[in-house]
């Protein structure tokens, strides 16, 4: 059963401190980008509220990392099944506030299942290691110990996927955490605090903190309780974030973005290619950091692909994405719609050729709403703007190549390095791909984007800074690692000066 606008419109959202739900003074509206329709109001926090959370967090960590790791999971396990309980009701309010189309928030919210599950999981491992001593008598090992309160700032293209891939880490691993959810998706983080709650996690150990990055995240990222940041967003504040960490000898892990290519080769199967790229590109309005947003095709194949490419765009039916039947929704606000259209223009005064859209779809139910037609650009170079910098939008650039080595030359050219697809049935160009590609995920015979929750999900270069969101690899960002020494010798023993 569909969900009505009206009962949204209800929620006035209150920041979440110390298990209480806490009001603030200035509030901002949140709005339905497919319609127009303001859905709740949102606190606009200020330091004040950093400086309470913080201070909650900090009390409450210090019991929690007392609690063995394996009774933590639970409330990681029993917040996995209230998800699973509410996954529709989740998904229609994510659909609401984000704009993406109902199977995909649905996705999303399944994201968020198998990541509670699987980091419930780590409660029972969290392992070090234990090795030799070079000395008789004497045990060593290493073991993984909380950082304290972890920071998070998350965007409002995956409001609960990318949350759960910080939250229950940082969680299961001994941490308290402040969350700064984005302000154009705030439902999300309501609902996921309230599950928290429900599921029994004790108070403070969870709190969420609405505003804007220039108030709450910077004073989030200042604050000297604060020991590690998880980010992700834009290039620019993460350059700025990882600075202000680095000077504070903070942990920071950030991802921001991409300019994901899908490389499309003489002898791929064409139909598969087309599908996986019109996935890639225009799911979720091609709003996702790993987004399709170049098609880098041989020449022999470029005509042909491209006319499948059209067919396919044709069919797909831009609105509400409460409407099941479709496939692409809403850009999220009116600045972030105007941004792709400038990009639009960018690219045809770069000389690049226009086969499909570039323009703001205004008829009929669309014009209240963000919409823009899906668009393609072919006869791109790989020097032109659309080709290099992140549109976040759905827009593909096409460039034709003539061999493998330049397709892959010029799928590493850009400054990014997050996600690639590849389509050949060469095996042999299949594990060169592999090698080669400069970019922390790799695609065979798909598009750029469907990560799986236990593997690690990050990039390279201007993508982040070397640390990965999910698998067991982002245990590493909530966590840090501790050399233990037993001597049971009975006597005093100098490693290094006493071994004979």
């Amino acid at each position: 059963m569909a969900m009505q606008a009206k009962s949204v419109e209800l929620f006035r959202l209150k920041n979440y401190i110390g298990g209480l739900w806490q009001e603030t003074e200035k509030t901002a509206e949140v709005i339905n980008p497919a319609n127009g329709e303001v859905i709740a109001t949102v606190p606009l926090s200020g330091k004040e509220e950093v400086e309470r959370a913080v201070r909650q967090a900090k009390s409450a960590q210090k019991k929690w990392a007392l609690v063995p790791a394996p009774r933590r999971a639970e409330v990681l396990y029993r917040t996995g099944v209230l998800l699973k309980e509410r996954k529709e009701q989740l998904a229609r309010l994510l659909t609401m506030e984000n704009g993406k189309v109902l199977e995909e928030a649905r996705g999303e919210v399944q994201e968020a299942i198998d990541m509670a599950f699987y980091m419930a999981g780590e409660g029972r491992r969290l392992f070090g290691q234990t090795t030799p001593a070079e000395l008789p008598d004497k045990f060593a090992m290493s073991i993984r110990v909380p950082v304290g309160v972890v920071g998070i700032i998350t965007p409002w293209n995956f409001p609960i996927a990318i949350a759960s891939w910080k939250t229950f880490p940082a969680l299961v691993a001994g941490n308290s955490v402040v969350w700064k959810p984005a302000t154009e998706t705030p439902i999300m983080a309501y609902e996921f605090a309230k599950i928290f709650e429900e599921a029994g996690l004790p108070p403070g150990v969870l709190n969420v903190v609405f505003g804007n990055g220039s108030t709450v995240g910077e004073a989030l990222v200042r604050h000297p309780d604060v020991r590690a940041i998880s980010f992700t967003g834009s290039n620019e504040i993460g350059r700025q974030i990882a600075a202000e960490c680095g000077r504070l000898l903070k942990k920071v892990s950030l991802e921001m973005g991409g300019k994901n290519a899908v490389i499309v080769l003489e002898d791929a199967d064409l139909d598969l290619a087309v599908d996986g790229i019109i996935w890639s590109a225009f799911g979720t309005s091609g709003q996702r950091c790993t987004a399709c947003s170049r098609v880098i095709v041989h020449r022999k194949v470029k005509e042909a692909l491209e006319e499948k490419l059209l067919m396919k765009i044709r069919e797909l039916r831009v609105g509400n994405g409460l409407d099941e039947t479709v496939k692409v929704g809403p850009i999220i606000n009116r600045s972030s719609l105007e941004k792709v259209h400038r990009y639009v223009e960018i690219g045809k005064g770069e000389g690049a050729k226009l086969l499909t859209g570039g323009h703001v779809l205004t008829e009929g139910k669309l014009r209240d709403g963000t919409f823009y037609a899906p668009t393609v650009f072919t006869d791109v170079h790989p020097h032109m703007r659309i080709a290099r910098e992140e549109i976040f939008g759905p827009v593909i650039s096409i460039l034709p190549v003539s061999s493998f080595e330049e397709a892959i030359e010029v799928n590493n050219s850009v400054s990014y390095g997050l996600s690639s697809g590849i389509f050949t049935k060469d095996v042999n160009r299949v594990f060169r791909a592999m090698r080669d590609i400069d970019t922390g995920i790799v695609y065979i015979n798909a598009g750029t984007i469907g990560a799986e929750i236990h593997l690690p999900f990050g990039g390279t270069k201007g993508t982040g800074n070397g640390h990965r969101d999910s698998g067991i690899q982002t245990l590493d960002v909530f966590t840090e690692w501790r050399a233990v020494y037993v001597d049971y010798s009975g006597k005093l023993q100098r490693a290094q000066i006493d071994i004979e």
